[in-house]
């Protein structure tokens, strides 16, 4: 994060709506929001002037959807913190393919909105159980590779390990409970998968687990 403050900017069509979370997030001692736009062209451009460490983006908008805009922030040190109602599945596949951190309901509290900027902005990525189970959903449609994929390649078999643990939803102190391993440990092997993988957060590292096979939906 940049200074003291977590860098927000606020991404929506409705005017009412990105209002209304522009005064909640901008009341927060640690939160500054530091631009918003009224749709997915306006966002790039206001992120590529301010460089926020956040960006609340909205999946439905006129010109350049949340997923078309989350692209094209992908190689920035922005992390988009998608707002969506989940009517359409394919949303949720797409914006994480696209490079988003995490995904939040429209109809969530605003104590819960506060809480996943800051999780965002800490560098974690925020999948809630509905998210999850839909992403699984998906992956269940598709086919499962059998052989070792060519992105796994350079992983440990203690990294692959963390990896289908990190996929399966579990924290760092949940993984090292399980494996029998210091979390600092669980910490330093997360952080060597996404170097490996050139991925940046738990959340791309579930889309690989899935994606490859190495995870199987359903299957623990």
């Amino acid at each position: 994060m940049n200074g003291t403050s977590i860098r927000v900017v606020v991404v929506d069509d409705q005017d009412m709506v990105r209002a209304g979370f522009v005064a909640l997030l901008d009341a927060q001692p640690d939160i500054a929001v530091v631009g918003q736009a009224a749709d997915g062209q306006a966002a790039v451009e206001v992120c590529v002037a301010t460089t926020p460490d956040v960006v609340l983006m909205d999946v439905r908008m006129p010109v350049l959807d949340g997923v078309e805009a989350t692209k094209h922030l992908a190689d920035t040190p922005s992390r988009v913190l998608m707002l969506t109602t989940f009517d359409i599945d394919d949303h949720v596949y797409a914006a994480l393919r696209a490079g988003a951190s995490g995904f939040l309901l429209k109809d969530a509290t605003p104590d819960e909105l506060v809480a996943a900027v800051r999780v965002v902005a800490a560098g974690e990525s925020l999948l809630a159980p509905t998210v999850t189970s839909r992403l699984i959903a998906h992956f269940a449609r598709q086919p499962v590779l059998v052989s070792t994929p060519p992105s796994l390649a350079e992983l440990t078999r203690r990294e692959r390990e963390v990896l289908v643990w990190v996929a399966r939803g579990l924290s760092n102190a949940e993984i090292a409970d399980r494996l029998v391993l210091a979390e600092q440990t669980v910490k330093t092997h997360v952080s060597r998968i996404f170097l490996k993988l050139c991925i940046r957060d738990r959340a791309q590292a579930v889309m690989v687990a899935y994606e490859t096979g190495l995870v199987s939906p359903g299957v623990f």
